[in-house]
């Protein structure tokens, strides 16, 4: 019996979602608020599986029947039969809560109602919600299609039912979880990227290296894959200065205090490779 999977919001992180939700046989409905967004969103899925083609990590036949199985469209409605449902909408509380309200109304009763966010708490969504126990964090990284972890978050009314659900969704899908027991802002991996950006640009900002050599430094040093600046400019410095906001905000714990030189950056639109400039020119 496939099984179905509602996306709400067609971004990046919507999208590569459901392209390997629907990959891995699920029925895909990806919901956005323009027809625009969601042309965007299914181009983007449809160029991603021609690429695993070409390099011959996906059979032709597989990708089509793939992307035969989303469909894409502006009606929240859609996601009314949906055995799990996946909120990828910006990072604003107000905005999560607007359709957190709407699903709860709309959804099966032993639906998952789970959110992408990467820093908001899940008990303030879950709080607009009467199933708390039904709502729980599914923090998948980017690009969806080559990263292998996803976060699962508790809520504060989190079931063990649900955390359980989420963990047979994420692993039928290729992730492999952690799982993150207190709700804390930031969970565990947006703290520790936010600590690690924060300090790297107070680094770079006070001038005791440059950003190539702090990067460096976490590369051959620690073995990462990506230096900490790097990482702000691929994922938008935008993005982290919101995230590591959220966090300093809640927890009023000055490691995460956005420096200046990051809140400068963002006000000069110099927010990564998406604008051409960050840490580092493109």
């Amino acid at each position: 019996m496939a099984r179905k999977l509602a996306v709400i919001g067609a971004g990046l992180m919507g999208s590569g979602i459901a392209q390997v939700s629907a990959q891995a046989g699920w029925d895909v409905v990806l919901r956005d608020v323009t027809d625009e967004a969601l042309r965007r969103g299914t181009d983007g899925i449809k160029a991603s599986y021609d690429k695993f083609v070409s390099k011959g990590k996906l059979a032709a036949q597989d990708a089509e029947a793939a992307l035969g199985r989303i469909t894409a469209t502006t009606e929240l409605e859609a996601a009314a039969d949906a055995d799990v449902v996946v909120e990828a909408v910006f990072e604003k509380l107000d905005v999560k809560h607007e359709i957190f309200r709407a699903l709860d109304k709309l959804v099966k009763d032993d639906a998952v109602l789970a959110s992408n966010t990467s820093a908001i708490p899940i008990t303030k969504i879950a709080a607009v919600t009467g199933r708390p126990e039904r709502v729980v964090g599914v923090h998948f990284f980017s690009p969806v299609p080559m990263m292998q972890l996803v976060e699962l978050v508790r809520g504060h009314k989190t079931s063990d039912e649900t955390l359980a659900a989420a963990r047979e969704f994420a692993e039928s899908v290729g992730k492999t979880c952690i799982v993150v027991n207190r709700d804390v802002a930031g969970f565990v991996t947006t703290r520790l990227i936010s600590a690690l950006v924060v300090e790297a640009t107070k680094l770079y900002e006070s001038g005791v290296a440059t950003a190539e050599d702090i990067d460096l430094a976490c590369k051959l040093g620690f073995g990462h894959a990506m230096g900490p600046l790097a990482t702000a400019d691929l994922t938008g410095v935008d993005i982290l200065l919101h995230a590591t906001g959220n966090i300093y905000t809640e927890t009023q714990d000055e490691k995460f205090a956005p420096p200046e030189l990051m809140r400068r950056m963002v006000d000069a639109g110099d927010i990564g490779r998406k604008s051409g400039q960050g840490f580092y020119t493109y």
